[in-house]
């Protein structure tokens, strides 16, 4: 290439870039002088400043904004039960007293109440039963007061929570309602007579080990299976007063065939020095080697009696 022409293309290049960075800045400097006459001029015309921007501004604010899942207030039954017992054990006549400053503190608009020459009877328990949401962050929360005269009251709290879940305010005085209707029962799954035997034994057996401490818990365990017992052991004696199952084959008193599986509810009777107390335990069993082997067991479940 002859020299004149290569340094002519050389000093070109400079000019070129030049010129370049300077259309550059011209585009910048209209971006801001149409931003902030839309700013000047109003709501409208900065949405129309927005879509008539360069390229280059439009790239910027097509960014995603960041989402925040809604937060779930928390419920408030804690809160509307210690309302409730310290409101109960308050009194218009005494304001400055702990439990009246406390319910104070959580409901600020609910006056305490006004007892009759100075009577006061105060609850055993007071325990939250139900918990309703409502619209926002309202609630409903009904609590149970129990006294030594064997009286119950139920009152209906309204709560509000704040957004985040973390705070709470007792937003309307108590109201004694109706307690909770009592559910359908539905039928009990245990429907087959266990009669005494090996199975019923092993159940005896493993239940006075768990709640006595009448011999270690894990013999009676499956291979792999953990279980600790109840420590220290809550009664000095438990007796199977009935076994029922599910499946027909623990109806057979002897062990069935290795691998046969059965769920029984164990009935019991357990003996301490205040007395006796009628329990009841679900249990897994799996016969293995000749014997019944403990695979689960549970508590709570729904008993003889219900609905067929």
């Amino acid at each position: 290439m002859p020299p004149d022409k290569l340094a002519s293309e050389s000093a070109a290049a400079p000019v070129a870039a030049g010129v370049a960075l300077e259309r550059m800045r011209r585009r910048v400097r209209l971006s801001r002088l149409v931003a902030w006459t839309a700013v000047a001029a109003g709501p409208i015309a900065l949405g129309l400043a927005i879509t008539s921007a360069p390229t280059t501004v439009q790239a910027a604010a097509s960014k995603p904004a960041l989402v925040r899942a809604p937060v779930r207030s928390a419920d408030p039954a804690g809160y509307a039960q210690l309302f409730l017992s310290a409101w109960l054990r308050s009194s218009a006549d005494d304001a400055t007293s702990a439990q009246a400053r406390l319910a104070q503190s959580m409901a600020p608009e609910v006056a305490l109440p006004v007892l009759a020459g100075g009577a006061q009877s105060l609850p055993d328990s007071v325990t939250a039963v139900r918990s309703v949401h409502r619209e926002g962050g309202a609630w409903s929360v009904t609590v149970a007061a129990q006294y030594a005269d064997g009286r119950l009251r139920m009152y209906a709290v309204p709560v509000v929570a704040g957004p985040s879940g973390g705070a709470f305010t007792v937003s309307g005085a108590p109201g004694v309602v109706a307690g909770p209707g009592r559910a359908d029962v539905p039928a009990s799954p245990y429907r087959v007579s266990v009669p005494n035997g090996d199975l019923s034994s092993s159940v005896g057996e493993f239940l006075s080990a768990y709640l006595v401490g009448a011999g270690e818990v894990d013999r009676y365990l499956a291979p792999g299976v953990t279980l600790s017992a109840v420590t220290p052991a809550p009664y000095s004696r438990a007796a199977v007063q009935q076994v029922r199952a599910v499946e027909e084959v623990a109806a057979v008193g002897k062990v069935a065939a290795d691998g046969a599986a059965v769920h029984v509810l164990a009935q019991v009777e357990a003996r301490d020095e205040d007395g006796r107390w009628p329990l009841a335990y679900e249990l897994a069993l799996t016969a293995r080697s000749g014997r019944w082997e403990v695979t689960g067991l549970e508590s709570g479940t729904v008993q003889e009696g219900g609905r067929s």
